[in-house]
C-alpha cells in the first residue's frame, strides 16, 4: 500500500494503523529531535500530496483485511506535518462514515490558530498536537518553525481548539536534555498548559533516532521533576513495544519500507519482525534492503535504526 502502513504497536494507541497523507519529508517545523530527519526545504503548503480518494479506497482495504480487534486506532501521522494535506477533514469524515474505529490525529499543531482547520480536526476522536517550549526562544531553538508561524499562535491556536473541541486533547511534550527540562523551562511550559486545559499531557522522550546527534533524553532526575512540575494529568509515555504488522500481498523489503519510511525501526526489533513472519534468518533481507538503495542506517545512543534512505539525518 502507498498511503496506509501498518498497523504499528503506538505507544497511546494500541495497535495503530497508520494513514500518511504526505510525502517524506513534508513539514513545516524542522523539530532537533525529528526521527524522520531534516525538512529541506520547510513547506507550508496547504494542499492534496495524494489523491484523497485513493487514500480513503486503502484505509477501507486496509481494515477489511484484518481481523476486528487487529487494529484499535485510524491514525493519521507519517512522513512530516499531515495537516499539510488539504483535504484532511474530508479524509477524518469519510473514515468514520465506514468505520467504528477511533480517529486519531498526529499533529505539531501549528494551523490551530486558523478557524477553519479547528473545524476540520474536531471529527477526530482524538488530537494530540506538540508543545515543547513555554516561550518563543525555545520554540524557534526546538522546533525550528517556517517563519509564517510564531509561538503566540501557536498557543493561542491550542486554546482556542480545547475550548471547542469535544473529542480527547492530548498535547505532547518532547523533553530534550539541557533544552527544556529545567525547573523554569517547565514551570513556563506547566504555565502554558493550565492556561490550554487539555484532557492529557504526554511526556514524550527522543528515544527514536533524533535528527540532531546532540539531542539526548533527560536523565531520570529531569523525567521525575517534569512529572512534578507539569501536573497530575501528566504521564511519560514509555518507548514502543509490541507487534508491527507487514502488509500482505507485498514483498518482505516493500513491507519494511512502508514501515521505516514514517517510523525508524532499531535493527534488532526489525529483526525480530522479519523473523516472527517469514520464519527465516533476517540477514539476507537486511542484505536486499541496503543493496536496494532504498534505505539506510542511522546511529544513535549506540543503536542502529533502519530508515529510509531519502531521510537526511548528519553523521
Amino acid at each position: 500500500m502507498k498511503y496506509v502502513y501498518g498497523p504499528v504497536p503506538s505507544r497511546r494507541l494500541g495497535q495503530s494503523l497508520g494513514i500518511d497523507t504526505i510525502p517524506l519529508k513534508t513539514c513545516n517545523w524542522n523539530c532537533v529531535y525529528c526521527q524522520l530527519g531534516r525538512t529541506r526545504p520547510l513547506t507550508n503548503e496547504r494542499r492534496d500530496y495524494y489523491p484523497p480518494h485513493q487514500i480513503v479506497a486503502e484505509i477501507k482495504q486496509a481494515i477489511y483485511e484484518h481481523k476486528p480487534g487487529e487494529i484499535d486506532w485510524v491514525t493519521f501521522v507519517g512522513s512530516g506535518e499531515p495537516t499539510l494535506h488539504a483535504s484532511i477533514g474530508w479524509l477524518i469524515r469519510r473514515t468514520k462514515e465506514f468505520t467504528g474505529l477511533p480517529v486519531a490525529v498526529i499533529t505539531n499543531g501549528s494551523f490551530l490558530y486558523m478557524k477553519y482547520h479547528r473545524r476540520e480536526l474536531a471529527y477526530a476522536d482524538a488530537v494530540l498536537p506538540s508543545l515543547d517550549a513555554g516561550n518563543s526562544r525555545l520554540y524557534r531553538k526546538i522546533n525550528r518553525p517556517h517563519p509564517h508561524f510564531t509561538f503566540d499562535r501557536q498557543v493561542e491556536g491550542l486554546k482556542a481548539f480545547s475550548n471547542q473541541y469535544l473529542g480527547e486533547l492530548w498535547i505532547e511534550v518532547m523533553l530534550v536534555k539541557g533544552l527544556n527540562d529545567s525547573k523554569e523551562e517547565l514551570s513556563d511550559i506547566a504555565s502554558l498548559l493550565r492556561y490550554i486545559e487539555p484532557d492529557e499531557i504526554h511526556i514524550n522522550l527522543p528515544t527514536r533516532p533524533p535528527v540532531e546527534m546532540w539531542v539526548k533524553p533527560p536523565d531520570e532526575k529531569g523525567i521525575q521533576r517534569a512529572k512534578s512540575i507539569l501536573g497530575d494529568v501528566a504521564r511519560v509515555v514509555t518507548p514502543t513495544q509490541g507487534k508491527f504488522n507487514l502488509n500482505e500481498g507485498e514483498s518482505m523489503t516493500e513491507a519494511i519500507m512502508a514501515i521505516i519510511t514514517r517510523h525508524p525501526m532499531e535493527e534488532k526489533q526489525l529483526v525480530q519482525t522479519i523473523e516472527g513472519k517469514v520464519q527465516t534468518e533476517a540477514t539476507s533481507t537486511l542484505e536486499e534492503l541496503r543493496t536496494s538503495g532504498k534505505a539506510q542506517v542511522v546511529e544513535r545512543y549506540g543503536r542502529r535504526y533502519w530508515i529510509a534512505s531519502p531521510a537526511y539525518f548528519p553523521h
